[in-house]
C-alpha cells in the first residue's frame, strides 16, 4: 500500500512539472533525469517508450525525450521532481553543534526531529534509557526531549522549536493570519493530539510490548537493559495509558485517533499542507507526533482507516532524509 502511495505522489509531481507551462529549463532537467534513469536500467524488460514530439536537439536529448514517461522515470526523475517541488528550507544561521536526548517513540522528540530534518540541521542522537535515564543524569530537567544547541540547553518541544526557529531565521516571525492558523493547530497538537497516542500504542499488553520492542532497538543498551525496558516499561505504560485514557475522557482510543486524523485533513481544506505549497510549523508538529506511531499497529490502523495517508506521504517527501546521526 505505502509504496503505491509514494508512486502516486511521484506521478502527480511529474505531471505538474511536465505541464504546458513548464519552462525549457524544467524540460531539460526532467529529460536529463529520465536519461540517467533509462541508461542505468536499459536492460529492464519493464521499460516502455514512446516519442514526445516538439523537442529537438542532439541524440542524447532525443533519447531522453523518449524516456520521459518510461516506467524507470519513477526511480529517479520522480524523486528529483518531488524533492525539487518540496525542497528543504534554507536557514540564515546554522548551529554548529546540536545534540538531541530522546526516546525513539516519544512524540515530542519526533516533533523536534521533524523540524531539524526539514531545515536540514545535522544533530547527534543520544537514546535515553527510559528506566535509568543515565544519559541525562547531568541535567536538572528530567524529561525528554533535551536539545543542546552550541552548548545551550533547550527543553520542552514547542519552546525548542520556537527558540531554534528564531535563531536560524532571525526576524522571520510575523503576526499574519497564516501564523495565527499555524499557532492554533500547534496548540491542538500539544493539547489534544499527543494525549490520544499513549492510549493507542499501549492499548493492550501485546501492543505495549511491540512499542517497547521498537524503542529498545535504538541506543546502546545492554541485553539486560533492553529486556528490563521492554517488559517492565511496557507493563508500566499499559496501566498508565488506562489512567490517561480516563483523564482525557477517551472512550474508544482508536475512534479518537481516527477522528483526530480526519480533523487534521479537514483543516487542510484541500491544500497540500496547512502552510499551502510547503509545510509550516503546524505541519511539522503533526507529522512529527504521528511519525512516532506510524509503523506501530496504531499508526498502521490510522492510515488504513482515515484520509491522512496522502498528506503524510507528502510530508515524508518534504521532510526528506533524516539529518540525525548516532555515534
Amino acid at each position: 500500500m505505502f509504496p503505491q502511495m509514494r508512486k502516486a505522489a511521484g506521478i502527480a509531481a511529474v505531471r505538474r512539472a511536465a505541464g504546458g507551462v513548464a519552462s525549457a529549463d524544467q524540460h531539460h532537467r526532467l529529460f536529463q533525469a529520465a536519461l540517467f534513469s533509462s541508461s542505468s536500467a536499459s536492460s529492464s524488460p519493464r521499460s516502455h517508450w514512446f516519442s514526445y514530439n516538439g523537442i529537438t536537439g542532439d541524440k542524447a536529448s532525443r533519447a531522453a525525450t523518449h524516456a520521459v514517461f518510461g516506467t524507470m522515470l519513477f526511480s529517479t526523475a520522480a524523486t528529483a521532481i518531488v524533492e525539487e517541488a518540496h525542497a528543504k528550507e534554507t536557514v540564515k544561521l546554522r548551529p554548529k553543534d546540536v545534540v538531541l536526548y530522546q526516546y525513539e517513540a516519544c512524540p515530542f522528540c519526533n516533533k523536534v526531529k521533524a523540524f531539524l530534518d526539514y531545515y536540514d540541521i545535522p544533530y547527534r542522537v543520544v537514546e535515553v534509557n527510559p528506566l535509568s535515564k543515565k544519559e541525562t543524569k547531568w541535567s536538572e530537567y528530567k524529561k525528554v526531549p533535551i536539545l543542546m544547541v552550541d552548548g545551550e540547553q533547550m527543553v520542552n518541544s514547542s519552546d525548542i522549536i520556537d527558540k531554534l526557529y528564531s535563531k536560524i531565521n532571525p526576524g522571520a516571525l510575523t503576526d499574519s493570519a497564516e501564523e495565527s492558523e499555524e499557532k492554533k493547530w500547534r496548540r491542538w497538537v500539544d493539547n489534544h493530539l499527543v494525549h490520544i497516542l499513549s492510549p493507542n500504542i499501549y492499548r493492550s499488553i501485546s501492543e505495549a510490548i511491540d512499542s517497547f520492542d521498537y524503542i529498545t532497538t535504538k541506543g546502546n543498551f545492554s541485553f539486560m537493559e533492553k529486556m528490563s525496558a521492554k517488559y517492565v516499561g511496557a507493563g508500566a505504560m499499559y496501566f498508565i495509558s488506562k489512567r490517561l485514557k480516563k483523564r482525557h475522557n477517551i472512550t474508544d482510543e482508536r475512534a479518537a485517533l481516527y477522528e483526530a486524523a480526519e480533523t487534521w485533513v479537514d483543516a487542510l481544506q484541500g491544500r497540500d499542507f496547512l502552510g499551502g505549497a510547503k509545510p509550516n510549523l503546524a505541519d511539522l508538529a503533526v507529522f512529527g507526533v504521528l511519525k512516532s506511531i506510524r509503523y506501530l499497529r496504531a499508526g498502521q490502523d490510522m492510515v488504513e482507516n482515515t484520509r491522512i495517508g496522502d498528506w503524510y506521504d507528502r510530508m515524508e517527501n518534504a521532510v526528506g532524509v533524516s539529518a540525525g546521526f548516532r555515534e
